[in-house]
């Protein structure tokens, strides 16, 4: 505990989900954060749960005037200094490309890739002055590879990958460092958005870790880029996915469960 104590902890899409387990965490361990999202209601009631120690401000990421505002409520609340931000906010509209309006594409890249760009601009002179800080972009293995139906969302974070390493290799001289987390599936209302106890576990069965993630999974590992048990990592990926992206589990196969225990995937 108190690995953040004294930090300034900005998260974005912090009023539900996954966010809301990283600015959790965070304020747990010692760091006063700022909350945004532009789900006021949610957010607003997160950040009063936390305490004193947290602020919840409404910020469309895709916009210059909502960092704007976001970084003025740093500056009120945190004393002036920024030491960590967290690009989590990100929107999903799956469809087929020839089913994908330019209005639909262009509303993912505006959270999901813009938001990620406009908020490391806006962070960087905060953490500048105050010596250094740790930027962590949310990406996805949808960042590495991808599926059918993403053309957007894979291309949002495809950019959110490749805008990291740029980022890492303009600012390390300030000591600033920029990472980029690649969740797999998460229960969240993105990664689950009927909250299904069989989505949980049934899409997984060829994964290594035969379950979805959980928020409380991801917001550790964003804790641990953030934090100076971190401090020689930038520029790099961090994959947080059970072993998705490491392979297949084939049924027939050995060492599989399914070919010691004779049946098909596991339940």
């Amino acid at each position: 505990m108190g690995r953040f104590d004294g930090k300034v902890v900005v998260v974005t899409g912090a009023a539900r989900g996954q966010g809301e387990a990283e600015a959790r965490l965070f304020a747990a361990e010692g760091a006063k954060v700022v909350l945004g999202d532009v789900l006021d209601a949610d957010g607003e009631a997160v950040a009063a749960s936390i305490g004193d120690s947290a602020r919840y401000v409404h910020l469309d990421v895709s916009t210059e005037e909502g960092w704007d505002s976001a970084m003025d409520v740093v500056r009120s609340f945190g004393g002036g200094g920024l030491d960590v931000l967290v690009n989590n906010a990100a929107i999903l509209r799956p469809a087929a490309i020839e089913d994908t309006s330019l209005a639909d594409y262009m509303s993912v890249i505006g959270v999901n890739q813009i938001g990620c760009f406009l908020g490391m601009r806006a962070a960087m002179p905060l953490m500048r002055d105050s010596g250094g800080g740790s930027i962590v972009n949310i990406s996805s293995i949808d960042g590495i590879g991808s599926k059918n139906g993403l053309i957007s969302y894979t291309a949002s974070k495809f950019a959110i990958r490749g805008m990291t390493k740029t980022a890492a290799m303009e600012w390390g001289r300030f000591g600033i460092r920029v990472n980029s987390l690649h969740p797999g599936g998460v229960n969240t209302v993105m990664g689950n958005p009927i909250m299904a106890k069989e989505l949980e576990t049934i899409p997984y069965q060829q994964q290594a870790i035969q379950r979805i993630g959980y928020p409380d999974e991801i917001a550790a590992a964003v804790a641990f880029l953030a934090s100076d048990e971190a401090s020689y990592v930038t520029g790099t990926e961090l994959v947080v996915d059970g072993g998705w992206m490491a392979g297949r589990l084939e049924p027939g196969l050995p060492g599989s469960a399914a070919q010691t225990q004779g049946y098909g995937y596991n339940a």
